[in-house]
């Protein structure tokens, strides 16, 4: 790839305004492998490829530019192209925010489909009936047909959107079962460990004001505890799992 094209990469994949030395540095090997011969003449390549680079996208053949913002170089859209953005921006649709729970059943669906819901229930060990609405609705997943077994239950399968929300060609690019397995562990691992920390440092503090004084704080009822959780099988940690699902599919 052309010194160009690397600066072109680097510039629109990052997230915030990236300066002239930190691109120096990462297409640094690059330059020295074309004949660079020090410091000085590296940094000269790079200015004048990001020159020609921000000549070219200033062309009225292109719809977005490249700017200096807050010491640094990043892609926008140009201002006569401002309305016809904000009309693409408003037809968006807002991101999915899964519960645990809603993930947990997506996933038994993408790789056992087409799958019923007493299959599903058997694989997650509580009743999914609940969260099998909400991804209907989400239109997430849709009917298959019916199974021919004693009582023909409903087979469910996954959707377009479905693959288009996460990023799949199809099906087939899902990760393996040990591949999703160790995202999943990942995943809790991150939570968990903040919680427990939490918890660990919150104990102390709780036994202290226990062996002070006599509290009546009652209204941690278990049974009603236990009821919320039962809701689409909640899990103590869905809302905080839930969150870092939504960041990374942003």
């Amino acid at each position: 790839m052309s010194l160009k094209g690397q600066l072109e990469a680097i510039i629109y994949a990052a997230e915030t305004p990236i300066t002239l030395e930190q691109m120096t540095q990462l297409v640094k090997q690059t330059i020295v492998a074309a004949g660079a011969v020090d410091e000085a003449d590296i940094k000269s390549r790079v200015r004048s490829s990001l020159e020609e680079l921000i000549g070219e996208y200033g062309g009225s053949d292109h719809g977005i530019e490249i700017r200096q913002v807050a010491g640094g170089y990043r892609m926008s859209t140009k201002p006569e192209q401002h309305e016809v953005v904000r009309a693409f921006a408003k037809s968006l649709k807002p991101p999915i925010r899964l519960s645990l729970p809603a993930l947990e059943t997506l996933a038994v669906i993408a790789y056992k489909q087409p799958a019923t819901v007493p299959e599903i229930n058997e694989i997650r060990g509580v009743d999914s009936g609940g969260v099998i609405g909400t991804l209907l609705d989400r239109k997430l997943i849709t009917t298959a047909g019916r199974k021919q077994v004693i009582g023909r239950p409903i087979l469910y399968k996954t959707t377009k959107e479905f693959l288009m929300r996460f990023g799949l060609k199809d099906v087939n690019e899902l990760p393996s079962m040990e591949e999703f397995e160790k995202l999943v562990a990942e995943s809790f691992q991150s939570e968990l460990i903040p919680a427990e920390v939490a918890a660990t440092e919150g104990s102390g503090m709780s036994a202290e004001s226990d062996a002070g004084t006599d509290t009546d704080e009652e209204s941690d009822d278990p049974s009603r505890e236990s009821s919320d959780r039962k809701q689409e099988g909640a899990h103590p940690h869905s809302e905080e799992i839930e969150k870092s699902a939504s960041a990374r599919e942003n």
